[in-house]
């Protein structure tokens, strides 16, 4: 599928293309401490003010595209973003888990090795037992969310800030007021 980079939501994009022959992504241990992770993103949280700023930012295309390039930036050098527009970092204790290799967003696959290695790079750990463990010792495991729903690849390419904070990134509506409720103080 193509992606989008900084397309708006009904946008015109330029389509980037995915070459098929495209390797898997290899899980990667985020740069960032999980409790730092989740104080900052703790200031992300949906409210009026987000909610104003993300219309405002659909409502100026260089400014989305100047926040989707910073937000893009950062959470691909931090996490290894993949830029699916529908950021599950905060429920999977800031691991991202479209680093896995079968890009699973609902937990691990049936095939993590006994010492917590990956299937397809078993010199790696399993992205989502590094988040599990990322929530535990940050105080947050009741937060962490193995089940997620499937990505909206129509999304991909997006800010997930904009539209988290407009609540379009399919996150349920209990995980929004009880985000942080498990992150650390």
């Amino acid at each position: 599928m193509p992606r989008r980079c900084g397309a708006r939501p009904g946008a015109d994009a330029v389509p980037l293309p995915v070459p098929a022959s495209a390797p898997a992504p290899r899980p990667r241990r985020p740069r960032l401490g999980a409790r730092l992770c989740y104080r900052l993103g703790a200031l992300l949280v949906p409210n009026r003010l987000w909610r104003g700023v993300g219309r405002s930012l659909e409502r100026h295309p260089s400014g989305y595209r100047a926040l989707h390039r910073v937000e893009a930036g950062v959470k691909e050098a931090a996490f290894g973003c993949r830029d699916c527009g529908q950021c599950a970092l905060p429920t999977t204790g800031y691991a991202c888990p479209m680093t896995c290799p079968k890009e699973l967003r609902n937990g691990p696959c049936g095939g993590v090795r006994a010492d917590g290695g990956c299937e397809v790079f078993p010199e790696v750990r399993c992205v989502w037992l590094v988040g599990y463990e990322r929530a535990a010792a940050a105080g947050a495991a009741a937060g962490f969310a193995p089940l997620l729903g499937p990505l909206d690849h129509r999304r991909v390419g997006e800010s997930a800030w904009v539209n988290y904070w407009l609540e379009r990134d399919g996150s349920p509506a209990p995980r929004r007021g009880a985000l942080h409720a498990g992150a650390p103080r």
